[in-house]
C-alpha cells in the first residue's frame, strides 16, 4: 500500500519521541487503537507520546507484558485495551499502579450491551468437549465492526480532550472527519452485501468477524471460534464444512491472515468445488511496527477486507 503523505507525517511524528514539552502519554495494546489515536490527534500527534505494546507480531491471545510494558502503562495518561479474556493481565497491572490520574479505556466496557458472547455455530470444532461448562466468554474482536469503531473513537476523543483541553477543538474536528470516513466505508459494505450472490461466509480457520457479519446480516460457518487455540480440524468438522460448500454453491473458502490455509485447502479438496478460491481477511491482531511504517492503516485494512468480502460473497 502506498503511504499517504499526510499519514506518513503522522507516523513519523508518532515514532519521534524528542520534545521540549511534556507530551500526553498514550499506551495502546493493539494496532486499531493505535491508529485511531493517530487519526484523532491528527496534526497534534507530535504532542502525544504513543506506544503500541503489540508491535512485533505477537497475537493478542498470547501476549504477556514485559516489565518495560508495565512501566509504560504505569506512567501513562491514557491506557487503551480490549478488555476480554486475553487481557486478564491488565487487572493485576492496574491494581498495583499508583498512577491515580491514569485514564483507562476498556473497549468491551465502552461498548456495553453491543458486546456479544463467544458463539459456537453448527459444525464448529469444540475445545475441551469433555470439560464442564465454564463461565461465559465474550468475543473480543469488536474493532472489526466499523460501527463499533465510531463509538470507540468518540470515547478516545473524550479522553484526549480531558487530558489536553487546549487541543480539544482539533481532536473533535478530526473525530468528525474520521467518523465520516468510517460511515462512508460502512455504506460500501452495506451495498456489497445487498448486491451479493451469497449471504454466507465459510471459514477454514478461526472466525473473528462475528461483529462484521452481524452488522450486515450475514451468516457464517467456521472451523473454530474466534479466540480458539486449535489449529487442527477433525474429520467431522472438515466433512461438515465441505458439505456446506456444496450445499450453498460457494465459490470461496476463507481464512485469516495468520492462517496457513491448510484447512481451507482440505475443505475445498473434500468438496465438489475443486476450483474454489481461498480468500484472506485481515483481523489486525498482529500488525507490526514495520507494517505501520509501510503504510498499514485501520481504514486501509478494512477497505481490503471489503474487497475480500466482495469476492467471497460474489458481489457485483
Amino acid at each position: 500500500m502506498k503511504l499517504n503523505k499526510k499519514y506518513a507525517a503522522l507516523v513519523l511524528a508518532a515514532f519521534t519521541t524528542t520534545a521540549t514539552f511534556a507530551k500526553t502519554k498514550v499506551v495502546t495494546t493493539i494496532f486499531p487503537e493505535y491508529d485511531w489515536v493517530l487519526n484523532i490527534a491528527g496534526e497534534k500527534i507530535n504532542e502525544i507520546d504513543i506506544t503500541l505494546l503489540l508491535d512485533n507480531g505477537v497475537d493478542l491471545h498470547s501476549y504477556q507484558p514485559s516489565v518495560k510494558d508495565i512501566a509504560k502503562i504505569s506512567t501513562a495518561d491514557i491506557f487503551i485495551y480490549v478488555g476480554g479474556e486475553s487481557d486478564d493481565w491488565v487487572k493485576d497491572v492496574l491494581r498495583t499502579s499508583h498512577n491515580k490520574k491514569l485514564k483507562t479505556i476498556n473497549l468491551l466496557e465502552t461498548l456495553g450491551e453491543r458486546v456479544k458472547e463467544e458463539e459456537i455455530v453448527e459444525g464448529m470444532q469444540l475445545e475441551d468437549e469433555d470439560e464442564d461448562e465454564e463461565e461465559t466468554e465474550y468475543d473480543e474482536h469488536v474493532w472489526l465492526s466499523l460501527r463499533n469503531t465510531q463509538i470507540l473513537c468518540s470515547t478516545i476523543c473524550e479522553a484526549l480532550c480531558s487530558v489536553n483541553p487546549t487541543n480539544a477543538l482539533t481532536y473533535k474536528a478530526n473525530l468528525t472527519s474520521y467518523n465520516a470516513r468510517l460511515s462512508a466505508l460502512d455504506a460500501e459494505y452495506t451495498k456489497a452485501c445487498k448486491d451479493a450472490k451469497f449471504n454466507t461466509l465459510l471459514f477454514g480457520d478461526r472466525f473473528p468477524l462475528r461483529y462484521l457479519t452481524d452488522d450486515y446480516g450475514l451468516k457464517y460457518y467456521a472451523a473454530f471460534a474466534g479466540c480458539s487455540a486449535e489449529t487442527e480440524a477433525s474429520f467431522k468438522t472438515i466433512a461438515f464444512l465441505s458439505s456446506k460448500v456444496d450445499e450453498l454453491g460457494l465459490k470461496s473458502v476463507c481464512k485469516i491472515e495468520s492462517g496457513d490455509g491448510k484447512i481451507a485447502r482440505t475443505i475445498i479438496q473434500s468438496s465438489k468445488a475443486k476450483d474454489a478460491s481461498i480468500v484472506t481477511f485481515n483481523s489486525m491482531q498482529a500488525v507490526t511496527k514495520s507494517d505501520i511504517k509501510k503504510g498499514a492503516t485501520y481504514l486501509g485494512t478494512m477497505q481490503s477486507n471489503l474487497e475480500a468480502l466482495k469476492k467471497a460473497l460474489g458481489s457485483n
